[in-house]
């Protein structure tokens, strides 16, 4: 008995004073499980993560097709309601132009008359184009501007400043800032002087002479022998 406590009096303490005993090999053993059960439910984590991640894509898949079609839905709406104000607006010239056509059809018009009629009919067009933001292009008597004006051709004068509209052949139009048509011009040039047209020919003719003269002097020079080859 003695020599037992004697051993058990005499074994080594622990330089940090702990004593094993036995509940720390417990504690390991339940953080092993732990892990364990941990890395047993990831698989299963995983997919439900990715059942989650699946459902939100549906959803905001099935969200964005409803916003394509309400907006296919509003941009055809507003074209059809668009569409329909400016027919609305042109319907009353045309049945001006239809009563216009009836009366000349009848016996007796005066063409004074039709005259006044057609010009009544073209202000109303051109009034009911205003009301739709549509202007005309004034081009006539301006420097000519390659963003409105699209110019058919040239002409020659000292009248007008080169450069500038002197005619217009066919109307423009704009609504509001975007241009619709330009309007087709003829634009003014100064004419060439005569003289510079005469001067290059004989500049020209002078040219060609040139070579006939080095020629010419080249063939002299090959008659000519010199003392020693004699």
């Amino acid at each position: 008995m003695s020599s037992e406590a004697n051993e058990n009096t005499n074994s080594p303490i622990p330089e940090d004073g702990s004593f094993d005993t036995g509940e720390s090999s417990g504690h390991m053993g339940q953080s092993d499980v732990t892990d364990e059960t941990n890395e047993a439910n990831k698989p299963e984590a995983l997919a439900t993560a990715l059942r989650d991640a699946e459902e939100r894509y549906v959803r905001l898949y099935a969200d964005f097709e409803n916003f394509k079609r309400r907006a296919s839905r509003e941009r055809e709406e507003v074209r059809r309601s668009t569409t329909e104000s400016i027919v609305s607006k042109l319907l009353p010239v045309l049945d001006n132009f239809e009563m216009a056509l009836q009366a000349i059809q009848q016996p007796g018009t005066p063409m004074q008359t039709v005259q006044v009629g057609v010009e009544m009919i073209l202000g109303q067009l051109k009034n009911t184009f205003t009301d739709l933001g549509v202007e005309e292009v004034d081009a006539l008597g301006k420097p000519f501007d390659p963003t409105l004006h699209d110019a058919v051709s040239q002409q020659e004068t000292h009248e007008i400043p080169e450069g500038q509209v002197t005619q217009q052949t066919r109307k423009g139009y704009r609504l509001r800032e975007r241009l619709i048509r330009p309007a087709s011009v003829v634009v003014a040039k100064t004419p060439g002087d005569p003289s510079e047209g005469e001067s290059a020919p004989n500049e020209s003719n002078e040219a060609q002479a040139a070579p006939s003269d080095r020629s010419q002097t080249a063939s002299d020079s090959s008659e000519f022998v010199s003392p020693d080859s004699r």
